[in-house]
């Protein structure tokens, strides 16, 4: 199926209320289409939140990042699919997935982050990890493949060498987006819209670039406006 521009790009709601959530979606507007909920906004009230952005015609990806024994990742993927979100993260660790894709019901898509952003090799050294990020994000990139996932969560990096991995079914989910002279805060591995789309990247996170913009909905449409100039 064909995305629309618009409907790529997923603004990362990371406010500390659901107030200023309701805010900035307002700004927003029809800009946006597509909403993500992660740790920040979801302890804050935000999960409570999400029946009104799905009655506002929004789609909401929540970034919860399960990891646990499977049947306490069952029973939540099985709890947060009943709130109608689309998406859902769970780390790629081959139980959590297997546990993750049994559970999910409706309309839910499960993702498998691979290696956060803010990682490098150094990060996964210091973790004990005896691979390199590539090296990593390739291995749980197939391993989500093969136990049926929907999608993979990875750097826009890493993209186009996961696109040939897990070939053109799965979603591939990109954070660590930063336009063309934006601050990199915490990210380590980033990359601009156009080039993250012309790697393979269906879905671009961008959270700070447009929430702390002077004007955002300003910010949000230059954004998808690059992606619909973008090549794939």
């Amino acid at each position: 199926m064909q995305l629309e521009p618009r409907d790529r790009l997923i603004v990362a709601l990371d406010l500390s209320s659901v107030e200023a959530a309701q805010a900035m979606v307002a700004k927003l507007g029809d800009a946006v289409s597509f909403y993500k909920i992660g740790y920040q906004l979801a302890y804050a009230g935000g999960l409570g939140y999400v029946p009104a952005l799905i009655g506002a015609g929004k789609r909401v990806f929540l970034d919860l990042k399960l990891h646990d024994i499977g049947n306490t990742v069952e029973q939540g993927v099985k709890s947060v699919a009943k709130t109608g979100a689309r998406f859902l993260t769970v780390h790629a660790y081959p139980q959590t997935m297997k546990a993750a894709v049994e559970a999910r019901e409706g309309n839910l898509r499960i993702l498998a982050v691979t290696v956060l952003t803010s990682y490098d090799d150094a990060d996964l050294a210091a973790a004990g990890c005896d691979f390199t990020v590539p090296e990593l994000v390739a291995e749980r990139a197939a391993q989500a493949r093969d136990i049926g996932v929907d999608g993979v969560v990875c750097s826009a990096e890493e993209a186009a060498k996961i696109r040939t991995i897990v070939g053109a079914k799965l979603a591939l989910v990109t954070p660590g987006i930063r336009p063309a002279g934006a601050d990199a805060g915490d990210q380590k591995r980033i990359m601009t819209p156009s080039k993250a789309i012309a790697a393979g990247a269906d879905y671009l996170v961008v959270g700070r670039p447009i929430l702390a913009a002077p004007d955002p909905k300003a910010a949000a449409l230059a954004i998808v406006a690059e992606i619909s100039q973008a090549k794939n």
